[in-house]
């Protein structure tokens, strides 16, 4: 149901799909969508969470090498592995969750930081190691950073695919990233 109603929400619209058309394009009778949704807004949050569960689910599994940048390159390889797999989910999650009503947009909001939160544990590991050299806000502003420079796959698309494969951008990234963190990347 969840890759049905992003295929259509990318395609027309989150306003102009129609329940019917999500559970036809999910193979559902609408009376059996209706035994799992109440309304379209409902499909949309859980486009949302699916996402942030994903997340979540892939970056926990990860062997620890707490503290490490070599730890925190893995992570980010990670996540943006799973932006490429979830290009379309992450373009409807951003496009249309305003449509939320405010309950499930600051529930999808607050899943939003707890992603980045993954992010800033791990930096916060590194920067307690000695590994980078980053204060407590510093950390917090990287972590954003990270998950945003991830989510730029998914955004740019259009543009980045022509010139580049998902490893030319992991790599380019996380060497920007770096760069940033350990003070080699010049001022301004």
């Amino acid at each position: 149901m969840i890759h049905g109603a992003v295929a259509l929400f990318k395609e027309k619209g989150f306003h102009r799909t129609t329940t019917r058309e999500i559970a036809k394009e999910a193979g559902f009778s609408i009376g059996t969508l209706y035994e799992y949704i109440r309304t379209k807004e409902d499909i949309l949050y859980l486009v949302c969470d699916s996402i942030y569960d994903q997340v979540q689910e892939r970056l926990s599994a990860l062997p620890t090498q707490e503290g490490t940048l070599h730890g925190l390159k893995i992570a980010i390889r990670h996540y943006y592995l799973l932006v490429d797999e979830m290009q379309d989910e992450f373009i409807v999650m951003y496009q249309e969750s305003k449509s939320l009503p405010r309950e499930e947009l600051n529930y999808v909001l607050n899943k939003e930081l707890e992603m980045v939160s993954i992010f800033e544990n791990i930096l916060h590991k590194c920067r307690i190691s000695g590994e980078c050299q980053l204060s407590q806000e510093e950390v917090r502003m990287s972590s954003h950073h990270l998950v945003v420079q991830g989510q730029m796959w998914a955004f740019r698309r259009w543009a980045l695919h022509r010139d580049m494969k998902i490893e030319d951008f992991i790599e380019q990234q996380t060497t920007f990233f770096l760069q940033g963190i350990q003070g080699n990347g010049g001022t301004l």
